[in-house]
């Protein structure tokens, strides 16, 4: 019997095939399922079938295609992939001719917590959101969909972006005072800090959480048993999600087209619900979801902190795209830019080149843009909800997030370098 493909499992389930009640037919594989079912057991990228089967130029190829070494050959000629050490990245979906490999989809164990939930369920948008599910999807109309599947509500992740803008401003008004002194964003994208990391460049990088972590700390600070569930275009922050000092934050992460395929199944069109509106994000926040957004966001904020003109500013170079980062930081080391502060997409685009975005990079930016214009405020020094909220957390002052120890704060292993 010819065994159906892990794909066919999952739409299948979607559109109802199966009873899960019952026992899986034959004509399934059962490790697909448990992938399915118990997505945190396995790595974001997981092998739908063995490898042993595959010539050796095509799995040479595959070991070589992971920058972070998370594809091995063990003694038996099996090809694995480590939990710990992939970041899904996704490289290797793409360079896998056979199509063995599959990116890690939680939908499945979502809906099932959801049934499950002791309190309130939330879910956090990336800033990237912004146009994935049509033109005249808003972020109201996205609101009442979740609403209808059982969430509670919809937190923009971009308000939590203005938040780490202030914390990576304050860093950087604290840590570059001279010429040669630099500072490496910690903010978005994991793909970024695990080459950091790869690359031995944690010194320079200030110990703040990512928007995505800071708004699943938040909400569960003000609603501890709240199940919290993060879309966005990116598989890597599945992984990011699971890292052992940040795994207190966000339960599941979906991508957008995971969004898109419960939207299809559960028969809902957002287009045709009703507005339930919310504007609490600056345009520094919302412009985080596309390549140059951090470093303009971080910019115009320390310009502010800055108000003398006599310090020094910003002075930043951003790359996107794994290979572009890799040239940026090799150029860093020979000493072939003078930049002071260094943005690291792992995404061509930013976050809305994501691999698992409904829309072209280019259509995704010019959504962005204009939302980020269409933003009451421009950055969160003037964003009466930052400060609100922040009051409501704790902090009484902007420069308290400096002194933070727990909520936006993350121990990367080192102590930020004080030059």
């Amino acid at each position: 019997m010819e065994r159906k493909s892990f794909d066919e499992l999952y739409r299948d389930i979607l559109q109802q095939k199966i009873d899960l009640r019952e026992p899986l037919p034959p004509e399934y594989d059962p490790l697909h399922l448990d992938c399915l079912l118990h997505p945190k057991n396995y790595a974001p990228v997981f092998q739908t079938t063995q490898f042993q089967n595959c010539e050796e130029e095509i799995k040479r190829k595959c070991i070589q295609s992971c920058l972070f070494e998370a594809i091995k050959e063990e003694e038996n000629g099996k090809v694995s992939i480590d939990t710990e050490k992939c970041t899904g990245c996704g490289g290797c979906i793409h360079s896998c001719k056979p199509e063995k490999l599959q990116g890690s989809r939680d939908l499945l164990a979502v809906m099932m917590a959801l049934r499950k939930k002791k309190g309130e369920a939330y879910i956090l948008a990336a800033p990237a959101f912004m146009g994935q599910f049509g033109k005249k999807v808003t972020p109201g109309k996205l609101r009442s969909a979740f609403r209808i599947l059982g969430f509670d509500g919809m937190v923009e992740v971009a308000l939590f972006a203005d938040i780490l803008t202030m914390k990576e401003a304050l860093e950087f008004d604290r840590h570059v005072r001279k010429a040669g002194d630099f500072q490496m964003t910690s903010c978005c994208c994991p793909i970024w800090i695990s080459m950091l990391r790869k690359e031995k460049w944690m010194d320079h990088v200030p110990g703040a959480i990512s928007p995505m972590i800071a708004a699943g700390r938040v909400v569960k600070r003000l609603h501890p048993e709240a199940l919290t569930v993060f879309i966005g275009p990116c598989l890597a922050k599945k992984a990011e999600a699971r890292e052992a000092d940040v795994a207190d934050a966000v339960d599941y992460v979906l991508t957008f087209q995971e969004v898109n395929d419960l939207f299809e199944a559960a028969k809902i069109d957002p287009k045709t619900l009703p507005e339930r509106g919310r504007d609490h994000s600056s345009r520094a926040g919302r412009i985080y979801a596309r390549t140059g957004g951090v470093s303009e966001a971080v910019t115009k904020t320390v310009r502010q902190l800055r108000s003398d003109g006599k310090s020094i500013q910003v002075k930043a170079e951003q790359a996107d795209g794994v290979s572009d980062c890799r040239k940026l930081l090799e150029r860093f080391r020979k000493g072939d830019s003078d930049a002071n502060f260094l943005e690291g997409m792992g995404c061509k685009g930013g976050c809305v080149g994501g691999p698992k975005a409904m829309l072209s990079a280019k259509q995704g930016t010019e959504y962005v843009n204009e939302y980020g214009n269409a933003a009451k405020v421009k950055t969160p020094l003037e964003n009466p909800y930052v400060m609100q909220l922040m009051k409501e957390l704790g902090f009484d002052t902007v420069e308290a997030l400096l002194e933070d120890e727990t909520l936006f704060t993350r121990n990367f292993g080192k102590e930020f370098s004080d030059n």
